[in-house]
């Protein structure tokens, strides 16, 4: 059972930083490329950022410059660290991991981040 469990989602004042993180269970995180999706309410969920196997990134257009996606391998986990943040950067996160042809994606439940003053 593959299980991804995310957290570091908050209320943040504009300008301010938060770090995700999402834990995975089982053996699939190191052959999975990694990512974070966000859903505002009334939007199509789309795509943050991404990391593969050998740790390419690559980032939606709106984020680049300010958001920074990693992975520690040993640890499972795979992090989003997001400075600047914007009101429009208020949504839902989800963790999903894609093991491409070595089975189906999952997701985690999602974290809330909210940016306001």
């Amino acid at each position: 059972q593959v299980q991804l469990v995310e957290s570091g989602g908050g209320l943040v004042q504009p300008g301010g930083s938060l770090r995700l993180s999402c834990a995975a269970s089982g053996s699939i995180f190191s052959i999975s490329v990694m990512g974070w999706y966000r859903q505002a309410p009334g939007k199509q969920r789309e795509l943050v950022a991404r990391i593969s196997i050998g740790a390419v990134t690559n980032y939606a257009d709106s984020v680049k410059g300010r958001f920074t996606i990693s992975r520690d391998n040993a640890k499972n986990t795979v992090y989003l660290q997001m400075d600047s943040l914007r009101p429009e950067d208020t949504a839902t996160y989800y963790c999903n991991a894609n093991p491409l042809m070595y089975g189906p994606a999952y997701w985690g439940q999602g974290t809330q981040v909210t940016v306001s003053s």
